[in-house]
């Protein structure tokens, strides 16, 4: 018969010896892992680049502007880009990649610049009618509770 300390003692090893299956897997330091391969990865991405520069030679210049008139090949253009680093076992996006992309952007979109709005009030006129309805409509509802509170009060 074995002694009741004993057990204890062994489940620590057998915790520890679970652990490290669960961290390193059964093949343990026998995996190996992929290092980004930065060359390979460049010298791919401008394929993706003249395939985006040869959709978009069939967009307008002028609608370059308009997502909505080139979405398909920007969406066809990323997912290259993601596919190319994928395949040098390197992770998307990162700076190589980054940098790419954007280069692709200040050749299409330079021009594309966000006008922003002005916003002014309303006139004074307007004005004071969107603050007074509001400030009416409460105190005529504030008006009816206590009249119909007080009503109700006469009629019990």
């Amino acid at each position: 018969m074995e002694a009741p300390g004993y057990r204890r003692r062994q489940l620590p090893v057998l915790l520890l010896c679970v652990n490290g299956v669960m961290t390193l897997g059964f093949t343990g330091a026998c995996q190996r892992t992929n290092v980004c391969n930065e060359s390979l990865m460049l010298e791919k991405l401008p394929a993706c680049g003249k395939f985006f520069e040869d959709m978009m030679k069939k967009v307008d210049s002028k609608k370059w502007c308009n997502l909505t008139e080139f979405i398909m090949y920007y969406d066809n253009f990323t997912q290259c880009t993601e596919h190319e680093a994928k395949n040098a076992s390197c992770f998307w996006p990162n700076p190589l990649t980054e940098g790419f992309i954007t280069g692709i952007h200040k050749q299409f979109f330079s021009n594309c610049t966000s006008e922003k709005v002005h916003w002014e009030d309303p006139p004074d006129e307007i004005l004071i009618t969107l603050i007074l309805i509001p400030v009416m409509l409460t105190c005529a509802m504030i008006t009816l509770v206590v009249w119909c509170s007080k009503r109700s009060d006469i009629l019990v």
